[in-house]
């Protein structure tokens, strides 16, 4: 994304990430591993995808390490801010 934005330019990425808090992670991971794949089986008649999707959420690093790789690519005035608890979170840098 750096190398596309011009300088001043502002990158901000939207995704899923990991609960703030140990009791909401409980909730949200039985939530996740269970109700989310059977949706997608309802809905789409496919659990698969949606339990992948469930794992990769789980392996995108956590919200401190994907604004240091952000820092690393050259971005600076690195920041993320958590929405719904942790459960998504915007990051954002700006190429100087």
């Amino acid at each position: 994304a750096r190398r596309v934005l011009k300088t001043g330019g502002r990158f901000q990425c939207l995704e899923f990430s990991h609960v703030a808090t140990e009791g909401l992670q409980k909730l949200y991971d039985a939530y996740s591993f269970n109700v989310i794949p059977w949706l997608g089986e309802q809905v789409a008649g496919d659990r698969e995808s949606y339990q992948y999707l469930v794992e990769s959420i789980r392996r995108f690093p956590k919200q401190e390490r994907f604004a240091a790789m952000i820092g690393e690519a050259g971005f600076q005035r690195v920041g993320f801010e958590n929405l719904s608890a942790g459960v998504v979170a915007i990051h954002s840098g700006r190429r100087i």
